[in-house]
């Protein structure tokens, strides 16, 4: 499809959205559902007005899945307000570590068990599909920054730290099929890929949060800022934050996932410090989430047409449906349930941690990372199939009952 056919796509379908939205929260669908619907229609299983190939063009799917995850971690990261030190930051990060190397343990042994994978193709795909999703679990999320929420919190913080914390089984699992250097023991894999990878980042983007939310509030404070200055300092703060990460040869999801944070929890440190009060809201944490906000709506609406592009009539095996339900209505309910035992959370919330576990931009950017550095071969075919599957059932499934159960959740 051409560049114009794409503007003419993706506008139309937003256009659509912003007329109907009110039919389709009556349906009690996400929006992500739609999305999905238009570009099935338009790829080769509907009317075949185009085709993505993902293996293909797998360095064009890297850059454009990126884009997407980098977004929607920052505003993840700027929508929480607890102090580091509390303790509803335990939590979110039990979930992103010890409920996600659960998750990514169980699905490598349905890989090895079922499809027929190597170790490494296994361990792989249990890290493709790990990590929960920022862009698609809105309706899971944080809605403020006032929201008093514990499980939008613990959802929140979960889908902006596992977008990093899953790439050190990334790299073990291309490590494991020859593609990465992992060294004697392991040795190199758990010193850099985990340990400096994972802290630099989040150090990184912490540093330069909080130095931002200081240098915006000086501006402030003399008159030197202007809305020019207030829109764009959040996406200056996202590239300087990833390209930083990345220099140092660590995590960049991770360093914007702590840059958004940390600039929300400077401001507003700043704020009660001249107020006197806890009651002003951070004025750039605000802007930053109004301007950010429809940027990561637009890669959504694109990143889901292109992905209906990918899949074809016949691309639903039983083998891979299977993977689909074993991940949903067992592998995540186990892995949660096992990841929050003794945090006194109460059992509903537990369980809704368990079905909340949404997967979409993230798992496809790992596998489009993955495809840039080493996967082919009969592996990569298996992979791209088998994330394909997982991601649109999880939409399907999600989007019919994130919205009833957040409703219900929300009356109780």
């Amino acid at each position: 499809m051409s560049v114009a056919g794409w503007f003419l796509v993706v506008g139309a379908v937003m256009a659509v959205m912003a007329m109907t939205a009110a039919h389709v929260r009556r349906f009690s669908i996400s929006s992500s559902m739609v999305y999905l619907a238009a570009g099935i229609a338009l790829g080769p299983a509907g009317f075949a007005v185009f085709h993505f190939n993902p293996i293909a063009r797998s360095g064009l799917f890297e850059v454009l899945t990126e884009i997407g995850v980098i977004i929607s971690v920052f505003v993840a990261g700027l929508k929480l307000a607890a102090p580091l030190g509390n303790r509803s930051w335990w939590k979110p990060f039990r979930l992103a570590t010890v409920t996600m190397v659960i998750s990514i343990a169980l699905v490598a042994m349905f890989g090895m068990g079922f499809l027929g994978l190597s170790l490494g193709a296994a361990v792989l795909l249990g890290a493709i599909l790990a990590p929960t999703d920022p862009v698609l679990a809105s309706d899971v999320q944080v809605k403020d920054i006032r929201d008093p929420s514990t499980l939008r919190f613990s959802l929140t913080g979960e889908a902006g730290l596992n977008d990093g914390t899953a790439f050190p089984f990334v790299m073990l699992g291309l490590g494991l099929l020859g593609a990465h250097e992992l060294g004697d023991h392991y040795l190199r894999w758990l010193g850099v890929d985990v340990i400096w990878a994972t802290t630099a980042g989040l150090a990184v983007g912490g540093l330069l949060g909080a130095l931002f939310a200081w240098i915006i509030a000086h501006l402030h404070r003399r008159g030197l800022s202007s809305a020019f200055t207030e829109d764009f300092s959040g996406l200056a703060l996202i590239a300087i934050a990833y390209g930083a990460a990345l220099l140092l040869k660590s995590y960049g999801f991770l360093a914007v996932f702590a840059a958004g944070y940390m600039l929300h929890r400077t401001e507003h440190h700043l704020c009660a410090t001249e107020d006197e009060t806890d009651e002003r809201d951070p004025h750039m944490t605000l802007v930053s989430l109004r301007f950010i906000q429809p940027l990561e709506r637009l890669g959504e609406v694109g990143l889901i047409i292109l992905m209906g592009g990918m899949l074809f009539a016949d691309s639903w095996p039983v083998h891979y449906l299977l993977l689909a339900a074993c991940l949903f209505f067992v592998i995540r309910p186990v892995a949660v349930q096992l990841g929050m035992l003794g945090s006194g959370i109460h059992r509903r919330d537990r369980w809704l941690m368990s079905w909340f576990g949404i997967r979409g931009i993230g798992s496809l950017y790992y596998l489009a990372y993955a495809l840039q550095h080493g996967l082919d071969g009969p592996d990569a075919v298996v992979l791209t199939s088998a994330t394909l599957v997982v991601v649109t059932t999880s939409i399907v499934l999600h989007g019919v009952t994130v919205i009833p159960l957040t409703r219900r959740f929300s009356d109780d």
